[in-house]
């Protein structure tokens, strides 16, 4: 059974067992980093440099030559040099001829040349069987022991037996390698290193998108208006107020807005009727960033939580119950106990309560250490029926607090209901058509197409025709 190296300690073997040498070109950071990593797990390394002379910095056990002598001691080239030095490459092509050249270089921007720079480097040395591997991979992660998230190395190759030694040498070091197919996909995984949050944009943009238009719309009904009718100074609320109001009526939007494409998929599939036809796009990229929607709004629903807790301490509501219990204590009055208002103010917050835990229920099973711990069945039951269930606690949550000021005229400012009321458009309607669907006559039907049924027999049951999850 093969050995792989842990980050603790380094590996030791036996003359016996002692991997074969690996030449790297380049005595950088990463390809220093790369060597002494190596160096851990037992393999012999030697460094390809200009000045082998000035190389003072190598980890202990390596040894620095010219780029002919290192070339000719291995078989495997790690080449953790730029593109833009490959030109020295040329006067090598007899000693390159038939060994794997690695190439871990990466790019400053998306689609920089033509070409992939792995591409770029089998026209350079032909004779070569060229891999691109590592280049996901930090100089620090090497060094300090990568985590979960950065153990996985994007490999791709023309050459099977050549991707499959590196690969081999991948799992070696403790990394798990990916094998992305020929060398084509290397401008895709050269790119893959530059995208920043490439699934998150979308919801970023439309969390805050959502809270502009909100602050806004919040702004003018309880700041502008008490000023232009009351010349009253409301401009505190912008504080915590405001965004109290905001933090929330995000929260749950972004939540109703991770379980409407699947409402609009399974229209889609009952119009058609059949799941063999291509999603649109957009509906496609929708339902990709349905996990990071809900991440995003877990993280505002936090933000609600914690503004909601200092409200006691603010100096507003201070004044305000110093202001009443001194009124009522001039007057000698009382307010009476109402029942109704205290069910409607306990069941507000019990909702709000048990909304929240079930949010971050959702959020604890969407990662990767949970899911993986988890079947597909548990999974879907969790993110499905109980992330309904959240969706219509919070949505009740919502409901039970605007009480009878639900649809009262006295709540309009310039004919613009509360912020709240926005607050519950697209969940209800989210609401309102799952439970058209889950009707058995519907059900049925839905579940028959995604079982393969088709109403119109000309369309292909072939499920290569296009994308059948929803």
């Amino acid at each position: 059974m093969e050995k792989t190296c842990t980050d603790e300690l380094p590996l030791a073997m036996n003359s016996s067992e002692k991997r074969e040498t690996v030449c790297i070109f380049g005595t950088g950071d990463f390809g220093r980093s790369l060597g002494f990593k190596m160096l851990q797990c037992g393999y012999s390394v030697v460094f390809g440099s200009r000045n082998p002379q000035m190389s003072s910095l190598l980890p202990n056990g390596a040894e620095a030559f010219s780029y002919p002598e290192a070339a000719k001691q291995s078989d495997i080239i790690i080449m953790a040099i730029h593109r833009e030095h490959y030109d020295f490459l040329t006067e090598l092509i007899e000693v390159l001829n038939g060994k794997i050249l690695v190439d871990v270089s990466n790019n400053l921007k998306i689609n920089q040349y033509p070409e992939s720079n792995s591409e770029y480097l089998a026209q350079l040395v032909p004779g070569a069987h060229v891999v691109k591997a590592f280049n996901t991979i930090s100089a620090w992660a090497l060094q300090s022991g990568a985590l979960d998230a950065s153990r996985q190395v994007f490999v791709c190759g023309n050459d099977r037996k050549a991707k499959q030694r590196v690969m081999d040498m991948v799992r070696t070091l403790g990394l798990t390698p990916l094998d992305q197919g020929s060398l084509t996909a290397a401008k895709e995984i050269e790119n893959y290193p530059l995208q920043l949050f490439p699934m998150w944009r979308f919801p970023f943009y439309l969390s805050a998108a959502l809270c502009v238009f909100l602050f806004f719309y919040c702004v003018i009904r309880e700041v502008i208006y008490p000023y232009v009718y009351e010349k009253k100074d409301s401009t505190f609320r912008m504080a915590i107020s405001i965004p109290n109001r905001i933090f929330p009526i995000t929260a749950l939007t972004l939540l109703a807005l991770v379980y409407l494409p699947g409402v609009i998929a399974a229209i889609l599939q009952l119009y058609r009727g059949t799941k063999y036809r291509r999603f649109p796009d957009w509906l496609d990229h929708w339902m990709l960033c349905r996990k990071q929607l809900g991440l995003v709004a877990l993280g505002f629903a936090f933000l609600h939580v914690i503004y909601t807790l200092v409200i006691p301490i603010r100096y507003y509501v201070r004044w305000r119950l110093r202001n009443l219990t001194s009124t009522q204590t001039l007057l000698k009055k009382e307010d009476p106990f109402s029942t109704s208002s205290a069910w409607l103010s306990d069941s507000y917050v019990a909702l709000g309560i048990l909304g929240f835990f079930l949010f971050v229920l959702l959020g604890i099973t969407s990662l990767p250490s949970v899911s993986n711990a988890v079947n597909w069945r548990e999974f879907r039951f969790v993110q499905s029926k109980l992330g309904y269930l959240t969706l219509i606690l919070c949505t009740a949550h919502t409901l039970v607090y605007g009480g009878k000021r639900f649809l009262s005229p006295s709540i309009l400012r310039w004919y613009l209901p509360s912020a709240y009321i926005l607050a519950l458009i697209i969940p209800c309607t989210v609401l309102v058509l799952k439970f058209i669907l889950i009707m058995p006559c519907i059900d049925k039907t839905l579940t028959r197409i995604r079982q393969g049924w088709e109403r119109n027999s000309n369309y292909s049951k072939s499920p290569l025709n296009g994308k059948t999850d929803i």
